[in-house]
C-alpha cells in the first residue's frame, strides 16, 4: 500500500519529497498513514565558491524544505576536471546530481553563477525544474565585460592585496591549487564573453516561476542587466535587497528565507 501511495504521490508532485509516518489513532489498519511533502531545494554556489559558502542559507532553508547542495567540479576540494570549466559542464554536472538522487524536479536557489547554471538548465531541460531563485546573478557578457572579471581573478594580485582572502581560497578547495581553479574560472568567462551560453533572447523560453533578486550596493551586477533579464523572463517576479552587497556572507539570511518560503509556496 505504501508503495503504491509513495508512487502515486511521486507523479503529481515530482518536485516534492515524500515522507509519511504510521498514524495509530486514525485506527488499528497499518493501512492509516500520514504522508508530508517537503519541496527538494538545491543550492548552487557561484564561481570560485563551493557548498559550504552557502552553509548559512542551508541552515535557514532546512527548516521547510529537503534541501541538497553539490560542489561545482574542482571546487570545494573536489577533483579537477582536464576538461574547461563551462556553464553546460556544470549543468550536466547538477544533471547528473538530479538522477543519481532520483530527483525527478527540483526548485533551485542559485547565488552568482550558480543561478546562471539553473536557468540554463531550465531552458535545456525544463522538466527537471520548478522554480528558481537567482541571487547576484552577472548575465551580461561579452569580451569587455569578460576581461574586466578576468583581472579580478588574477592569483598574484589577490595574494599581495588580498592576502586573507587568497587564504580563505586555498583553505575552501584543497587540496585542490586555488590558482588553478581561479585560471580556470578566467578562461571560462572569457569564453562566455565571446559568447554568451545565455542570451538575452534565451530568457523568454524559460517558462519557470523566477525570482530574481539583487543587492543594491551589488557593484558587480548592474540593475540594468537585472532588470533586462527580468522583463525577458516570462513569469518573473524582482526584488532588490537594500543595504546587501555581491559577497553571500554579506546577505542576510532570515530575509532570504522569508522570500524563498514565500515564493516556493
Amino acid at each position: 500500500m505504501i508503495n503504491f501511495i509513495n508512487k502515486y504521490f511521486s507523479e503529481i508532485t515530482p518536485h516534492f519529497k515524500h515522507r509519511y509516518f504510521y498514524s495509530p489513532w486514525l485506527g488499528n489498519s497499518s493501512d492509516y498513514y500520514i504522508f508530508i511533502l517537503i519541496m527538494n531545494l538545491l543550492l548552487l554556489h557561484g564561481a570560485i565558491g563551493s557548498a559550504a559558502q552557502l552553509q548559512h542559507f542551508k541552515t535557514g532553508l532546512s527548516k521547510k524544505f529537503d534541501v541538497h547542495s553539490i560542489d561545482f567540479q574542482g571546487h570545494g576540494g573536489t577533483s579537477l576536471p582536464d576538461a574547461p570549466f563551462s556553464v553546460d559542464m556544470f549543468v550536466n554536472q547538477v544533471l547528473d546530481y538530479l538522477n543519481t538522487q532520483k530527483l525527478e524536479q527540483v526548485d533551485i536557489f542559485g547565488y552568482s553563477m550558480g543561478a546562471f547554471v539553473a536557468l540554463k538548465l531550465a531552458k535545456d531541460y525544463p522538466g527537471r525544474v520548478n522554480k528558481i531563485i537567482t541571487l547576484g546573478t552577472k548575465f551580461e557578457w561579452n569580451e569587455q565585460i569578460a576581461a574586466k572579471e578576468v583581472q579580478m581573478l588574477l592569483p598574484e594580485k589577490i595574494e599581495v592585496k588580498l592576502p586573507a582572502f587568497a587564504n580563505t581560497l586555498k583553505e575552501r578547495h584543497a587540496p585542490s591549487n586555488w590558482k588553478t581553479i581561479l585560471e580556470k574560472t578566467a578562461e571560462m568567462m572569457t569564453s562566455m564573453g565571446k559568447d554568451n551560453p545565455l542570451k538575452l533572447s534565451d530568457f523568454p523560453k524559460i517558462a519557470q516561476p523566477v525570482l530574481v533578486m539583487r543587492g543594491d550596493r551589488d557593484r558587480m551586477v548592474t540593475l540594468q542587466e537585472t532588470l533586462a533579464v527580468f522583463e525577458a523572463l516570462p513569469n518573473a517576479q524582482l526584488c532588490i535587497l537594500p543595504g546587501t552587497p555581491h559577497p553571500a556572507e554579506q546577505v542576510d539570511v532570515e530575509t532570504i528565507v522569508v522570500l524563498a518560503e514565500k515564493f516556493l509556496a
